[in-house]
């Protein structure tokens, strides 16, 4: 089967015209694992062909706690090698894309009765040393009675010596790490294809025939792929049952090879003035994060409890709601209740089922297998996965694919940077100057904002404007309508929920009455 590399362009807001030509590699699932793979596949040449039944990053990969980290309490689990690759790319990520993603200091301190203190000792000093640290600061001690970060404490979180210690980790904007791979993908030939899902899969002379589901009732096509990549998350093992013949139940997902975890969040109203954030240890095991969120807020999380249900309606529960407004009042001089609750958020994580007792236990590791025999088209499947390892895990994925389709390739992702972080880590302030001067009637906040999530692609967004009103209509909370025009038509935004949550997070300062406008706009807008 020969294949052709599609056009890269501009996004449309209805259900694409997908070209009817014979993919190398169609992908299911939008999420960071799938348009991770989607980048990796293109920019080694491959014709790539991804569809994603709802919104980019709707569903996991846009729920979880914004962190691009080594994950400190996998050493209890002996995982080494899942800490040892996600440490070594917390700096490669941090390098393609430094403007979503930024590296942050944790204080976890020492409580009594719980990990003693010389065995996270023991844990930070591999945390420092197994993953080749580079450029983030290494771990240091703390006395909580003396340093600023004991302030906002309830005294009953510190231990008698007051001992504490400092590490470091990265933060990320998850939904616009998947947006940027996405719009990457598509700017190297792969087609993106949002608000579509397979409704049927056939092998047929050696390859596979899909039918591709759409919005309306004439939105259906077929296309053809050599392999296809099952990246569905919660969904994988019915896109697995699709794919073997079966129809599965689409109201319930099919759970042989997935746990399905719920991890909930909340955000409340900022708990402290500095800049660092904490990791506490809970008297139940878990370890309960607070770090500081869109400037005036705080984010607080996870939870960590087997989910039971379809992964299209997950919202946390108010056990979840009450459970971390308790652990964070433990820790904090300021109680949490749960009307502080501003926003919350939910997502089910599409664990390995390895077996494990408790759902904070399960594995965090990838596994990936691969359904055809012999000359049959494969399909490759991917169960579990994190954040920070989807890089790593796409070019595990892309060496199958090579074996299955016979050529060989070359890793490539780890030294091109993501849209607009086409700069070096230490220019970041030096880059965000260059906006200013560039557009001196932006307010600084709303310039640090543009920058944060687009880096130098801002430039792109805001074009020649030389005052605020050359953006068009003013939607509010520095939303402009030349930047909802720019996320239609280069990142796949639809709806005000698209907008205000995953592309950037303004439904925090936006108001019910904006919001709806900004709703009513697009309705009567579409690209």
């Amino acid at each position: 089967m020969e294949a052709k590399n599609s056009k890269a362009g501009r996004v449309t807001q209805h259900m694409p015209q997908i070209d009817p030509q014979i993919y190398d590699i169609a992908v299911i699932g939008g999420g960071i694992n799938g348009c991770g793979v989607a980048r990796d596949a293109a920019g080694r040449g491959y014709s790539v062909l991804l569809v994603e039944k709802g919104d980019l990053a709707q569903g996991t990969s846009s729920g979880s706690t914004k962190l691009i980290h080594g994950g400190l309490r996998y050493l209890e689990h002996y995982a080494f090698r899942l800490v040892r690759e996600s440490l070594a790319e917390r700096e490669v990520l941090w390098q393609m894309a430094p403007h979503i993603i930024r590296p942050l200091r944790f204080v976890l301190p020492h409580t009594a009765g719980q990990r003693p203190a010389w065995l996270l000792r023991a844990g930070l000093f591999l945390y420092d040393h197994i993953g080749g640290r580079r450029r983030l600061p290494p771990t240091r001690s703390l006395d909580l009675r003396h340093d600023e970060a004991g302030a906002p404490l309830n005294p009953r979180s510190i231990s008698a010596s007051g001992t504490a210690f400092e590490y470091s980790d990265c933060w990320v904007d998850d939904a616009r790490l998947v947006v940027l791979n996405a719009r990457d993908a598509a700017n190297r030939g792969a087609r993106i294809a949002t608000h579509t899902a397979p409704s049927h899969m056939e092998r047929i002379d050696g390859g596979w025939h899909i039918s591709i589901r759409g919005q309306g009732a004439d939105a259906d096509q077929q296309v053809a792929a050599r392999l296809i990549v099952n990246a569905a998350g919660p969904w994988v093992d019915n896109i697995l049952s699709m794919a073997n013949g079966r129809a599965p139940d689409d109201s319930r997902p099919a759970r042989q090879n997935v746990r399905l975890v719920q991890g909930s969040h909340i955000v409340v109203p900022r708990l402290y003035e500095h800049d660092r954030c904490y990791t506490f240890q809970n008297p139940d095991g878990r370890v309960l994060f607070a770090i500081p969120y869109e400037r005036h807020f705080t984010l607080i999380g996870t939870t960590d409890r087997d989910f039971s249900g379809t992964p299209d309606h997950v919202s946390i529960s108010e056990d979840e709601v009450s459970y971390l407004c308790a652990a964070t009042s433990a820790h904090f001089k300021k109680p949490t209740a749960p009307g502080d609750v501003v926003w919350s958020y939910s997502a089910v994580r599409p664990l390995y089922n390895d077996g494990s007792s408790k759902a904070q236990d399960a594995t965090r590791d990838y596994v990936l297998t691969e359904d055809g025999e012999n000359a049959e088209a494969k399909l490759i499947n991917i169960f579990g996965g994190k954040i920070t390892t989807y890089r790593r895990l796409a070019e595990e994925v892309l060496g199958r694919i090579d074996n299955a389709l016979g050529r060989t390739t070359a890793s490539w992702s780890a030294v091109a940077p993501l849209p607009g972080g086409n700069f070096a880590r230490d220019e970041t302030d030096a880059k965000l100057a260059d906006l200013v001067r560039a557009y001196p009637f932006l307010r600084p906040p709303t310039a640090q904002r543009l920058f944060r999530q687009y880096g130098t692609l801002a430039t792109d967004v805001l074009g020649d404007a030389n005052s605020w009103s050359d953006l068009g209509r003013d939607f509010g909370a520095s939303l402009s309508e030349r930047e909802v025009r720019y996320l239609q038509s280069m990142e796949w935004a639809q709806s005000a929920e698209d907008i205000l949550w995953r592309r950037s997070k303004l439904g925090l300062r936006m108001q019910a009455e904006a919001q709806a406008r900004l709703s009513d706009f697009l309705e009567r807008n579409p690209l």
